[in-house]
């Protein structure tokens, strides 16, 4: 494979990075191209069967496409990306320092793949995906004014909460539901399917 083939795997897949299922389907419509979730789906494993994986990076790009098109996958890659700097997966370059971009990019894939973290519609929109190898994880995050807004996940819940303040409630629109939460409330839900 040759540097241009490479590069345009990355395009493709970068899109599935960049963009939720549904953003994707809106910006194809206003090109006037119909890609449906089959087309995605199918998109994702044609460049799967053919990426090189050649970078640390590559393991997190396709964690986080993988936690949106094939959720119960995406744990090999989420695994990969997170063990890349700590076992030193490229033998030798940990000593020289850690990849920030790669720490970053973990960091992204925790708080948008495994939690399906979208900000649209003035909402928090929140899809987890499920994976027993990982039962529990949160963080906190800034929205709206916001700071410290926690998102945790476990044993089949979601909880949000928002510390005490002047600011405006927020919505947060799990998989199948839409709640509001005020400020120094918690909300948890159950989610569906586990």
């Amino acid at each position: 494979m040759n540097r241009y083939q490479a590069s345009k795997q990355a395009d493709v897949l970068m899109l599935g990075y960049l963009f939720s299922a549904a953003e994707l389907r809106s910006l194809f419509d206003r090109l006037g191209y119909d890609v449906d979730e089959e087309v995605w789906r199918r998109t994702v494993d044609y460049y799967l069967r053919r990426t090189s994986h050649g970078s640390t990076l590559s393991g997190l790009v396709h964690g986080l496409v993988l936690a949106r098109a094939r959720r119960a996958e995406a744990w090999s890659y989420v695994h990969e990306a997170l063990e890349a700097d700590i076992a030193d997966i490229q033998g030798g370059t940990t000593g020289e320092g850690i990849h920030l971009g790669a720490m970053a990019g973990t960091l992204d894939l925790v708080q948008r793949g495994l939690t399906g973290l979208e900000t649209r519609e003035d909402a928090l929109f929140l899809d987890p995906v499920p994976l027993p190898a990982l039962s529990e994880y949160g963080f906190s995050l800034r929205y709206r004014g916001h700071w410290g807004i926690g998102i945790r996940r476990r044993s089949g819940q979601l909880a949000t909460g928002l510390r005490d303040s002047e600011e405006s409630p927020i919505r947060v629109v799990p998989a199948d539901r839409a709640v509001t939460i005020t400020p120094g409330e918690t909300c948890t839900l159950v989610l569906p399917g586990e």
